[in-house]
């Protein structure tokens, strides 16, 4: 069985969905050491974000995992180690 990957892409796409399509401009070219908050990206955004990972991947986040991670690096980083471990288990 291949464990799924969370990539920039995916995150890009579920930050849209919960934001809206008018915030999307803040995520064009190299955003990946960018802070959330300089994306526009505040934390109730980055928990609903969290519920919409969530939701999709079948796992749960700690609330840390958005306060830890302010990036989207670090996010993605973050996520894929979580599905890695759930994947293990």
């Amino acid at each position: 069985m291949t464990t799924p990957q969370f990539a920039l892409a995916d995150l890009k796409r579920i930050l849209l969905e919960g934001a809206g399509a008018d915030d999307g401009a803040a995520l064009d070219g190299d955003i990946l050491d960018r802070d959330f908050d300089d994306l526009g990206y505040e934390s109730l955004a980055l928990l609903e974000t969290g519920s919409r990972i969530e939701r999709e991947y079948g796992i749960a986040l700690d609330d840390e995992v958005f306060s830890d991670n302010r990036t989207p690096r670090a996010l993605i980083a973050a996520v894929n180690l979580h599905l890695t471990t759930s994947a293990a288990v």
